[in-house]
């Protein structure tokens, strides 16, 4: 439960409908964790549903809040990006969208690896969908919660009625009306596909903020859209002039 950008189970009401590939019995004996990600097989059969609303996110009781120094009291439209020595090998030089931070909890989009063995051609001809003139581009390993559950991160020019703005850096969408617009050519000028997501209750995020776990930078779209997914991460630090090669796993002690 306490593992870095794992929610607890008052977040199993998460995007619970979200286009996704494999079975709803996947990881049910864990609520609100689902399988890892080498476990997520693509090849079996997709389906579609809603984006999750914010209230979805942390129904449990509200925790403590304890504000880490220098940063923002809440994280929405900005990047994390994971210290080394996170302690958790899932989120080793993540770099995590969040696109939900409220009291309640938080819920990002990790966008700091790829998933294997399966492209966006791939993920449309699962859903039934011609790729049309879509570009067959990598698809990013969201996060270790529901990794069958699909994703587009996506530039404000573009929305659905599931869709959520993420203040007024980008957008969230999760429904096939994106891809088939992508695949028209009538979608969002810029986008990234993604396939599970990271979730935190009340007050995880902050206490793992405060234990130097993760660093939060500007989500600007040069990061988002023009950064290479294996320099990403080293991006998000020297855009905030800091070179990643002075960071030490190991923190002391006043």
């Amino acid at each position: 439960r306490d593992a870095p950008g794992i929610a607890p189970p008052c977040c199993a009401g998460g995007p619970a409908s979200a286009f996704a590939f494999g079975s709803d019995d996947a990881g049910r004996d864990a609520p609100g964790i689902a399988p890892p990600a080498s476990q997520a097989d693509p090849r079996h059969s997709a389906r579609i549903g809603r984006c999750p609303p914010a209230a979805a996110i942390g129904r449990g009781r509200r925790g403590a809040y304890v504000r880490a120094m220098d940063q923002p009291p809440f994280l929405t439209g900005q990047l994390l990006l994971a210290m080394p020595g996170i302690g958790d090998p899932r989120f080793e030089r993540a770099v995590i969208a969040m696109c939900v931070h409220d009291e309640n909890g938080a819920l990002g989009i990790g966008l700091g690896r790829i998933v294997p063995r399966i492209s966006f051609h791939g993920l449309l001809k699962q859903l039934d969908i011609e790729p049309g003139v879509a570009p067959d581009v990598a698809i990013h390993l969201g996060g270790p919660v529901e990794p069958q559950r699909g994703f587009i991160l996506h530039s404000l020019d573009w929305g659905g009625q599931e869709s959520i703005q993420v203040g007024d850096r980008w957008a969230l969408s999760a429904t096939l009306d994106i891809l088939r617009a992508i695949a028209e050519g009538k979608g969002p000028t810029r986008w990234l596909a993604a396939l599970g997501y990271a979730g935190w209750g009340a007050g995880q995020l902050e206490q793992e903020l405060c234990g130097n776990g993760w660093f939060a930078c500007e989500g600007s779209d040069r990061l988002l859209y023009d950064s290479d997914v294996d320099t990403r991460w080293t991006e998000g630090f020297l855009s905030a002039g800091i070179d990643p090669r002075l960071l030490t796993a190991d923190f002391g002690t006043a």
